[in-house]
């Protein structure tokens, strides 16, 4: 009988003690997902974004959001963004980035040679990835912070006027619409000028540095009446992309882009990199940093492949008949 009763009692002791484990345990299990919301809102990301024209305007900055997504980053959850536009105005970028680097973003992504010299020269210790630049290597030479990837490819500018000249097998003399304030689009344009040597084509170089110079240049390439004008890849061409295009249309001028986003807004026809591909290539970068990479550990990658794309409607409207040889080389056709 004593034997049951302590047996009892014990059984009451251990139920007791394991009620309160049980408390406690439900009590772990209870603050468990407050805890885990916690760590959550601790790994809230901000992105600081240096491009050429507006947020809303801007198709790669969507594709960038787009991957990211994909990696498993979304706005208003795990992510910020923080955008800033030169609007076609390279002297705006170094306040820009000071802005950016005064926020302590956790990183920046940026397009294109004077935002990347920008961010650069703005901070040594935040991130940067830089999703389109003229030279990349160049750039991040004596720094540990910079990455990113080319959208230059090297001979390109030969084969943009190969493809002019099999598209307008006529074409004699030509026009190279460029910033020469942009290092890059001094680049460009010595590989331009050598490349017309090599196929017998006349060249010259209209200096574009502003809105105004635009419509300037456009006028002075037909009032010379020239056959055909390359459109260099800067940001007063970018922010003003629409306006550009028109220029081109009302002037009857065939005009070569470096990106597709050209041809897609109405633009003849363009070589060059996918510009989306390297953004998505980017987003993959930013992943690798916000968890643990070090940009200086990241290759810095130079563009391999390229597409050569026209806009069908555009060529109706100038009237051209497009030889099977270039319709052959295209890579995609915008109707």
């Amino acid at each position: 009988m004593r034997w049951q009763v302590f047996e009892v009692a014990d059984a009451t002791a251990m139920i007791r003690m394991r009620r309160r484990e049980f408390i406690a345990g439900l009590a772990s299990t209870a603050a468990w997902p407050l805890a885990a919301c916690a760590q959550t809102a601790a790994k809230r990301y901000r992105i600081g974004v240096l491009d050429t024209s507006a947020r809303e305007l801007n198709g790669n900055f969507k594709v960038l959001q787009q991957a990211l997504q994909g990696l498993g980053y979304t706005e208003g959850q795990n992510l910020s963004f923080e955008y800033r536009s030169a609007d076609g105005h390279n002297e705006s970028f170094p306040a820009l980035a000071g802005e950016l680097a005064r926020l302590e973003v956790d990183l920046i992504v940026t397009r294109g040679t004077p935002a990347a010299l920008a961010a650069k020269a703005a901070t040594a210790t935040i991130p940067v990835v830089m999703a389109a630049v003229g030279e990349p290597a160049a750039i991040v030479r004596g720094t540990s912070n910079l990455t990113g990837f080319g959208a230059i490819l090297q001979g390109a500018e030969r084969r943009r006027l190969e493809a002019l000249k099999d598209m307008l097998p006529k074409v004699a003399r030509i026009a190279a619409l460029m910033n020469l304030s942009n290092p890059s689009r001094v680049s460009e344009w010595n590989e331009i000028e050598a490349g017309a040597r090599a196929l017998g084509l006349e060249s010259q170089v209209l200096d574009t540095r502003t809105v105004a110079d635009i419509e300037r240049s456009f006028d002075a390439a037909a009032n010379q009446h020239l056959d055909a004008v390359v459109v260099g890849s800067d940001t007063i061409m970018q922010a003003n992309q629409k306006h550009v295009i028109a220029l081109a249309a009302a002037h009857r001028l065939p005009a070569i882009y470096t990106f597709r986003d050209y041809v897609d807004a109405g633009g003849l026809v363009s070589y060059g990199v996918s510009l989306p591909d390297l953004f998505r290539r980017a987003a993959v970068s930013v992943d690798k940093i916000l968890k643990g990479a070090h940009p200086a550990d990241l290759a810095v990658e130079q563009a391999t492949g390229s597409e050569l794309v026209f806009n069908a409607k555009a060529a109706k409207a100038l009237g051209l008949a497009l030889p099977a040889s270039f319709l052959a080389r295209a890579t995609a056709v915008i109707e």
